[in-house]
């Protein structure tokens, strides 16, 4: 070289020459500008490339990893090749039964499903959910037949007229080839209380169509409804803000 300087290589991997650094070294971006400022020493050159070697190991194991995991993935649902109407059971003490099952509903509509919701034990009030629904028009039937929760009406023989009348409402709904997507929201409760008999219900249930898919709510499941479920979430609370004080809220709770 004109500067008496010989090329050193400094990249890593290669051997290293014998004369000073210069930013004439074939190592390219920041580590060529460190070195030729005097800011990245031997010792500082060698760490830098030993963190590269540990990043490039620690990405082939991630690739090697995930490529293990997609196959295994790949294969567990080539597997599943039923197709069927689902039971579904919300259940437990935690928030979010009914509010799941509205979830699911939302997307059945966006799929162009015809739905159907029957309410056991929430009186007549406007709910936002409901709200928001009734904006798919006569894509979703409503029925709103309970007269509020039990403790609330104090009256036996009017709850088991009001299950009734819901319980026909839900079997008319069973009954109507359009109907693909049915919540039963608290119907939990309603059998809980030995509103409506457990075996008929639940074999009904069991006797839907098989392109139908019906999503039941409410704490205190039994476990006959259980046993009949395909698929069975258990809502359980970890913290809630209703014990700090807080009162429900439109558009959190209704």
């Amino acid at each position: 070289m004109a500067d008496g300087h010989q090329l050193a290589d400094y990249s890593c991997g290669g051997s290293r020459g014998v004369e000073p650094r210069s930013l004439l070294i074939p190592v390219r971006g920041t580590v060529a500008r460190l070195i030729g400022a005097g800011r990245l020493d031997d010792k500082g050159f060698a760490d830098h490339c030993a963190r590269m070697a540990t990043a490039n190991d620690e990405d082939a194991r991630h690739k090697a990893k995930m490529a293990n995991r997609k196959a295994a993935q790949d294969k567990e649902v080539a597997g599943k090749t039923i197709e069927k109407g689902l039971l579904i059971v919300h259940t437990g003490k935690g928030k979010g039964k009914s509010t799941a099952a509205f979830g699911l509903m939302v997307r059945a509509l966006g799929r162009g499903f015809r739905c159907g919701v029957v309410q056991f034990g929430k009186g007549a009030w406007q709910s936002g959910e409901r709200t928001a629904i009734e904006r798919f028009g006569d894509q979703v039937q409503w029925h709103t037949l309970g007269e509020g929760f039990t403790w609330e009406t104090q009256d036996r023989a009017r709850d088991v007229a009001a299950a009734e009348r819901a319980w026909a409402a839900t079997e008319r709904l069973m009954a109507d080839p359009a109907i693909r997507f049915i919540v039963l929201d608290e119907l939990n409760i309603t059998l809980r209380y030995d509103h409506l008999d457990l075996a008929k219900v639940v074999g009904a249930l069991k006797a839907r169509r098989h392109d139908q898919h019906i999503v039941v709510t409410g704490r205190n499941a039994k476990q006959e409804m259980i046993d009949a479920a395909d698929l069975v979430t258990e809502m359980t609370p970890v913290k809630h803000h209703f014990a700090a004080g807080v009162k429900a809220q439109e558009g959190i709770e209704f």
